[in-house]
């Protein structure tokens, strides 16, 4: 696995709050022990229209939207990951491409999977994250720098914000 230092890099937004682990990973994905393979299913429930036989992806998605493809870090609103335990949720987000989270609070123990599977999940104050979704909505191509020996995120115009993370 890739040792996260610092990524710069685009970012999507996933603007619901109380996201929980079977959103993220439905639990009629959860089929293998290997890590890889998730990346399809990631949010199914929200990505695809249609039935089970004839989904399609829904253009309203975010992260169905070309705006957005390639975007290493979601941004996301409070208790992002709360529910189960399933670890197979952030498999899914690292299978996708995501490499980091940044949301004003997590689910515990999804945080704990995260770092154990090479995600971060960057907690910031909700005023923060909330001027964040403002910049992004009206930046296409909005980037954000983590830099995690630092612990601070950069905007493109250079406001660090800091945070912690044991």
């Amino acid at each position: 696995m890739k040792p996260f230092r610092t990524l710069a890099a685009l970012v999507a937004p996933l603007d619901r709050p109380d996201v929980d682990t079977d959103a993220i990973l439905p639990k009629q994905f959860l089929h293998s022990v290997s890590r890889h393979g998730y990346g399809e299913a990631l949010f199914a429930g929200w990505r695809y229209a249609g039935s089970p036989d004839e989904r399609r992806p829904d253009p309203d998605f975010p992260l169905n939207q070309p705006r957005y493809q390639g975007a290493e870090i979601l941004l996301c609103r409070r208790n992002f990951g709360c529910g189960s335990s399933r670890e197979q949720a952030p498999w899914a987000l690292r299978d996708f491409g995501i490499r980091a989270l940044v949301a004003p609070s997590f689910g515990g123990i999804f945080a704990d999977n995260c770092l154990r599977n090479g995600l971060l999940p960057v907690v910031l104050p909700e005023a923060a994250v909330d001027r964040l979704f403002g910049e992004m909505g009206a930046t296409p191509g909005y980037r954000l720098t983590i830099d995690l020996p630092a612990q601070a995120v950069e905007t493109p115009a250079g406001e660090r914000l800091p945070f912690e993370i044991h």
